[in-house]
């Protein structure tokens, strides 16, 4: 049934944005608190604020899977089924060796979860004034985009701030590593796990 498909309702019912505050986002940790040292945040209004932390979320996502595959990557070089294990080297460079219908498919697959994520947290274009294109819907808690298949997500509004609190930070971390690889690898064209030993 197509219902399996649809978003899953979010705990967060409350219009978020008349409820969302940038001076109480989660993330901030002791002993800096709310790191922002080049003041967007201060420049910013709460619906920018809000559209910012949609944007962080999503690259924290993104840059934690892309840590785990360099690492896999790296590691299942010459023994993977996938590509008839042709693909060697560092991870930087298998971005060249994959044939391109992987491109395709990668490409369809991201522009389908992108389409998904943009129906649920902005408001359509048709309904907008050209100067506001971009606006989030007054519902839609940042990076929340229903999907909680092991039902992991807190109840509990304080714990689900500790929740988006730890991915925030693990999201911050891997958006560094992900640079700190690529940038390695650029340098010196050796994998991160043979810098590593391993």
């Amino acid at each position: 049934s197509a219902a399996a498909f649809a978003p899953a309702p979010t705990t967060k019912s409350a219009s978020v944005l008349s409820a969302f505050s940038k001076d109480t986002l989660p993330g901030a940790i002791a002993p800096t608190g709310l790191f922002d040292p080049f003041g967007f945040l201060e420049k910013a209004d709460d619906a920018t604020a809000l559209r910012y932390r949609e944007a962080e979320v999503t690259h924290g996502r993104v840059s934690m899977l892309a840590v785990i595959g360099f690492l896999v990557g790296e590691k299942v070089e010459g023994s993977s089924f996938l590509f008839d294990a042709q693909i060697s080297g560092p991870a930087i460079t298998h971005f060249f060796q994959v044939p391109d219908f992987f491109w395709t498919l990668l490409v369809g697959f991201i522009g389908a979860l992108e389409l998904n994520r943009a129906q649920l947290a902005f408001v359509s274009p048709a309904e907008l004034a050209p100067d506001e294109a971009g606006k989030m819907r007054g519902d839609h808690y940042p990076g929340d985009i229903g999907f909680d298949p092991l039902g992991l997500k807190p109840e509990d509004s304080e714990e689900f701030d500790i929740m988006a609190t730890k991915e925030l930070q693990h999201g911050r971390l891997a958006m560094l590593a992900a640079a700190g690889f690529l940038a390695q690898e650029a340098v010196d064209g050796k994998g991160i796990l043979e810098h590593l030993g391993l």
